[in-house]
């Protein structure tokens, strides 16, 4: 059995690698009973839920702030996002810090898993919904040997009016 990568080690690089080493490359964790991926070019780092402070009069899916480092992150739960059931946070929750159009975002993950490799080859567009449209966060399906994860277009898992929200709620 393999080990379970820590949250440090899962983002440890060569400090001169850039975007064309990073394609094709996610990092992978769960949410309930499936498996997500972003693409890494997106994620900063991350780290165990710590302390959040609710902001009023924001979306259910937007839990409020945390203080990394001295700098304000605004932090969202996928789980809500997506209309999964709650759940609490235990020592396996982690925040996925992104950075979206240059505003740091925390996203709350069940638990997030390893860096894998999913060549364009093996992604297929998301599954079309009853209204004939896919998803608007889902970028397409990895298939990874006989699983499959289900890859998050990061850039949509918020509204622009959203994103600037959350720019304001940093700088306050």
């Amino acid at each position: 059995m393999t080990e379970k990568p820590t949250k440090n080690s899962l983002l440890e690089s060569d400090p001169a690698m850039d975007e064309d080493t990073m394609e094709g490359k996610f990092l992978t964790f769960h949410l309930g009973k499936e498996d997500y991926g972003i693409e890494i070019r997106f994620v900063t780092e991350i780290i165990g839920v710590q302390k959040i402070t609710e902001v009023p009069d924001m979306p259910d899916f937007l839990k409020g702030v945390i203080n990394l480092r001295g700098k304000v992150i605004p932090v969202m739960d996928v789980r809500t996002r997506f209309k999964l059931s709650e759940r609490p946070y235990d020592d396996r929750t982690c925040i996925i810090v992104v950075n979206l159009n240059e505003t740091a975002v925390g996203l709350v993950v069940d638990e997030v898993s390893e860096v894998v490799t999913i060549e364009k080859e093996q992604i297929e567009p998301p599954p079309k919904t009853s209204r004939g449209k896919s998803s608007r966060f889902f970028k397409g399906m990895g298939k990874i040997g006989d699983e499959v994860k289900i890859l998050l277009d990061v850039e949509r898992l918020l509204y622009d009016e959203e994103l600037q929200n959350l720019g304001q709620m940093a700088e306050a």
